[in-house]
């Protein structure tokens, strides 16, 4: 994988995007169903050629790239989505450095890649089958992440489903974003070089 700054704002902007949709969904419930579709899709996206492959295009991340672009704030505690942004990245350190809960991801995500053979991956079953990958695999490793949003919204096990299957697709973001190079230090001394980047990608799509 290449490892320069548009390796990583891509990364950062898919994280971006997932973690985005999760606050529409909790609080709406409901999101833009093609950035959503994306952000699944990314999911079984297990060998690709060049990190764009993974999201299909950068139009396909128009909502990540506008919300790295504007509403990522420096500090940790500044807003909801940067606090999903952090516990997103502790996670994936915590699943980077276990043999076995990599290990146990993989084999679902080629079971969930099978099962695209019966069932179209916005069918509720589907997303269904993403959440309990997350779940399974990834809630165990550290603290819940804490989805604020309406409550009313919140009980309905769809919108469960679906910010479940966002999360999985945010870790998927922040796997991609190590592969290519992506550091702390890059979220700190390298985020406006990183937002540049998304301004330069949304003027141009």
């Amino acid at each position: 994988m290449a490892q320069s700054v548009y390796d990583r704002t891509i990364a950062f902007a898919g994280i971006c995007q997932a973690v985005k949709l999760v606050q529409n969904v909790a609080r709406d419930g409901q999101c833009d169903r093609d950035a959503l579709e994306t952000c699944l899709n990314s999911i079984v996206v297990t060998d690709p050629s060049n990190t764009i492959e993974i999201y299909g295009n950068e139009a396909n991340l128009r909502l990540g790239l506008e919300t790295l672009a504007s509403e990522i704030d420096s500090t940790p505690s500044g807003n909801e989505l940067t606090r999903y942004l952090v516990s997103v990245m502790a996670l994936e350190r915590k699943l980077s450095g276990r043999r076995d809960s990599l290990a146990q991801l993989g084999d679902r995500i080629e079971t969930a890649k099978r099962q695209l053979d019966h069932f179209e991956l916005m069918e509720e079953q589907m997303i269904s089958n993403l959440a309990s990958i997350y779940l399974d695999t990834i809630s165990p490793l550290g603290p819940r992440i804490q989805v604020t949003g309406t409550p009313a919204h919140l009980q309905q096990p769809s919108v469960q489903h679906k910010v479940r299957a966002l999360l999985l697709a945010a870790v998927r973001g922040a796997v991609l974003w190590r592969q290519v190079g992506g550091k702390r230090r890059h979220l700190i001394f390298g985020r406006k070089q990183m937002m540049e980047q998304a301004k330069i990608l949304l003027a141009r799509n």
